[in-house]
């Protein structure tokens, strides 16, 4: 056991000795990882004690596990680092899976610290006992139970590289590992280097744009997607006349007045299909083959046309950006050559709140350098045209598809950028999920504007029913996609967690409501009844 008032002794006299625990933080801090969002328990306390005892490093508490998991996902994708979070046994760790599936989908780089009974008491099987490694490895590309004290540092560096390479690290802590005496911080490497990309696959991407470019589909996501990324792809798109779009989903992609603008493959497959029906070729960068979200009867789960070759040119850990500037220096396409774009026409919207008029308000509203988080699923399928004309903003989307993403993304993304306004778009169903974002939202102060779509329905399970061939609901099917008997209140329910929020119901104080609300720092709500 610890002899802790020989720590305590050791501490006072400026000597080096740590427990496990402290070791760990002061490894974590040394490695560049200075956040981490917790939810923890008993088993987490001197980890606990840790961060209190440790300069530099930013706590932030969420009331439930997946608002933690996701903040650490919308941080990642905003801060390009990674930051960690503290989690209480297995319980802890399941309740933050879903939103961890997301990020391990949007190849952001998280470092997990899960506690774990202690090594002896594991054995009793108490209550809380629960394989964590069998619960971790679905979502983590790296994880590791600490065996003792000794080696929780050296550990923890080793959490650090796994998700400085865009990947989720978890490492389990014993609670004894925790509180016994450790040596002291392990050492912590250089930043990883994004890898190079393979000459090889541009010369071949370049040499199928060259012989036809008009049937190729130029595919992309992740780092592609930055401002530059999209530039050297629309001189791609002009020299060779190929089409240039993403992904349904992306990470993050730079949007807005002045930046290359591209369409996404549509989630609907009826709309999908005649979009790519007549490519020969499509060339992913980062991208994944088109498929279907899901499986229909009768329809096809691959939505590339038959005969249509695919070429990979990188992957998502390949530099992208430098890829596509040795593409174009291969194509000799010059910033010239971009084809100027279809101008789109902004107004700001009066009357009925429908999907064209929301659109409308919120690309007229979105301010410089804003970040869009959207979860908006039905609502927001009309979103993505206007608002290529809005100001310039990053739009951050749900690579997983679990619901209750967009509140916690929009949490971290505002840790991250705090000098940036955050705009979260969610449906009622969705907002429920993950609602206790606002509380954390409130306490620090985050700038958030969180604007809840409220069609009392999940719109698109409606949408779905009629999409897999169920037949027509009847009262218990509808009563399972209602969400009515009694309406969601999120005005009272913003304002219980802190948040000041009002109900909007026409286009006129939609538009009040976004200014106000991006005017004032801090975390709003809006809630639009449709």
């Amino acid at each position: 056991m610890i002899d802790r008032d020989r720590l305590q002794k050791r501490h006072a006299e400026g000597n080096e000795a740590m427990n496990g625990a402290e070791s760990l933080v002061r490894t974590l801090v040394a490695g560049g990882v200075d956040v981490c969002f917790t939810n923890p328990g008993t088993s987490e306390m001197h980890f606990v004690a840790a961060l209190d005892r440790v300069e530099g490093m930013r706590c932030v508490l969420g009331l439930f596990e997946g608002v933690v998991t996701g903040a650490a996902d919308g941080y990642y994708r905003m801060k390009g680092t990674p930051a960690s979070t503290l989690l209480h046994l297995g319980p802890g760790l399941a309740n933050g899976l879903a939103n961890l599936h997301n990020a391990k989908k949007a190849n952001s780089g998280i470092v997990n610290i899960v506690g774990q009974h202690a090594t002896y008491h594991i054995g009793y099987n108490a209550p809380l006992t629960s394989d964590i490694e069998g619960l971790a490895r679905p979502m983590s590309a790296w994880v590791r139970t600490s065996p003792d004290a000794k080696s929780v540092a050296a550990d923890g560096v080793a959490a650090i590289e796994a998700a400085r390479s865009a990947q989720i690290a978890t490492l389990i802590l014993p609670a004894d590992t925790a509180w016994n005496e450790a040596d002291g911080i392990a050492q912590v490497t250089a930043e990883n280097q994004r890898a190079s990309y393979s000459a090889q696959a541009v010369d071949h991407a370049a040499r199928i744009l060259r012989n036809g470019g008009a049937s190729t589909l130029v595919l992309m996501t992740g780092s592609a997607l930055t401002e530059h990324g999209l530039a050297l792809a629309g001189q791609i798109a002009g020299k060779t006349g190929c089409k240039v779009m993403a992904q349904t989903y992306n990470p993050r992609m730079a949007r807005g007045r002045g930046r290359f603008s591209v369409d996404r493959i549509p989630y609907v497959i009826e709309q999908a299909l005649p979009i790519l029906k007549d490519f020969k070729n499509i060339v992913l960068v980062e991208a994944n083959d088109p498929v279907a979200f899901f499986a229909y009867p009768n329809k096809p789960s691959m939505l590339k046309p038959q005969g249509c070759e695919v070429h990979r040119m990188t992957s998502g850990a390949e530099n992208s950006v430098a890829a596509l500037e040795a593409l174009a220096g291969a194509l000799h396409a010059q910033p010239s050559d971009r084809q100027p774009q279809k101008p789109v026409e902004l107004a700001r919207p009066t009357g009925a709140l429908n999907h064209a008029s929301i659109a409308q308000a919120i690309a007229m509203a979105i301010p410089e350098n804003a970040i869009v988080v959207d979860e908006s699923v039905t609502t927001g399928r009309g979103f993505f045209p206007p608002t290529a004309a809005a100001a310039p903003h990053d739009w951050l989307q749900n690579m997983g598809g679990s619901i209750g993403f967009s509140t916690p993304v929009a949490t971290g993304a505002a840790v991250a950028c705090p000098d940036r306004k955050v705009i979260c778009m969610v449906g009622d169903g969705s907002a429920m999920y993950t609602l206790q974002s606002l509380w954390t939202q409130a306490r620090e102060g985050l700038n958030v504007v969180t604007i809840v779509f409220a069609n009392k329905i999940y719109q698109i399970l409606r949408g779905e029913f009629d999409g897999v061939g169920a037949g027509e609901p009847g009262q218990r099917a509808l009563d399972m996609l209602k969400l009515d008997r009694p309406d969601l209140d999120f005005v009272a329910l913003a304002k219980g967690m802190g948040v000041p929020a009002r109900a909007v119901a026409n286009a006129d104080d939609f538009n009040k409501a976004l200014a106000e609300a991006i005017a004032e720092p801090g975390p709003r709500l809006i809630e639009v009844q449709m």
